[in-house]
């Protein structure tokens, strides 16, 4: 594939990524931010965010398998994971912790553990965009290629 059909591919990727929720305009902001002085802006703050919520995955799946469920302890990870997701316009997985937080609020269990699904798989999915998109990135700049810019003009 040659570098114009690269970018044409990425630019078609993320076009589709926003189109079906998976990110919003808040991804556009943060690539904004990235520029020739810190090339690598945006896939830190992504792999940051990867790792956060790895963590409060793990501790969100901990704490909904206790005997009795703290959900003192359960909403502000909820709300953590919300905040850190919208930062980086992981939309899917912001709307899920939105659904998520009003079970917390009224300490229904069985629909936290079916959340906490929904969250990991919204979570999964962008992840795995995510990874997919850089490495389309990585392979223009490997070939000498410039990122084109994107815009939600579509």
């Amino acid at each position: 594939m040659d570098l114009v059909q690269m970018q044409k591919s990425l630019q078609d990727y993320t076009k589709s990524l926003f189109l079906e929720g998976v990110l919003d305009s808040q991804f556009l902001q943060l690539q904004q931010l990235q520029d020739e002085s810190n090339p690598d802006f945006v896939s830190q703050v992504v792999t940051l965010f990867f790792q956060d919520s790895d963590r409060i995955l793990n501790d969100l799946s901990l704490s909904l398998d206790q005997q009795v469920v703290d959900f003192k302890k359960v909403d502000p990870h909820v709300h953590q994971l919300k905040g850190s997701s919208s930062s980086i316009g992981a939309q899917r997985v912001k709307n899920a912790c939105v659904v998520f937080r009003n079970f917390c609020e009224q300490q229904n269990v069985e629909a936290c553990h079916r959340c906490l699904q929904q969250v990991k798989q919204e979570y999964y999915l962008v992840k795995n965009r995510l990874e997919t998109l850089f490495k389309l990135e990585q392979q223009i700049v490997a070939s000498g290629g410039m990122i084109p810019a994107m815009e939600l003009g579509f």
